[in-house]
């Protein structure tokens, strides 16, 4: 739904996408309002966040919900929830997470 300003009013959640044979990579999208974080697995002992867009200053937080509670990313690893958004469909489409950004392994 959009909001006044045209883009996503999409409250919080978590998004979870599985490669095509229900393995890996998976991508998991966090997002609360305006704000998301979009994490990589590439397998289940590598785990990567994506750089963020600039939407959120460097030192600044934003809070997003994991599991049942909310945790704090700084700005490095914010996106827009529309750019994020875009980015989900791109996963959609090539089921490959390295054209996305620039990432960073946990």
């Amino acid at each position: 739904m959009a909001d006044d300003r045209g883009g996503c009013d999409c409250g919080r959640g978590v998004l979870r996408m599985q490669g095509p044979n229900g393995e890996f990579p998976v991508l998991i999208l966090v997002f609360r309002e305006d704000h998301a974080v979009v994490h990589l697995m590439s397998d289940t002992e590598r785990m990567s966040l994506l750089v963020g867009d600039g939407t959120v200053p460097s030192g600044a937080e934003v809070e997003v919900p994991i599991t049942d509670d909310l945790a704090a990313f700084t700005g490095d690893f914010v996106l827009d929830i529309d750019r994020a958004w875009d980015l989900v469909h791109d996963f959609t489409q090539a089921r490959a997470a390295g054209p996305l950004g620039e990432w960073r392994e946990l």
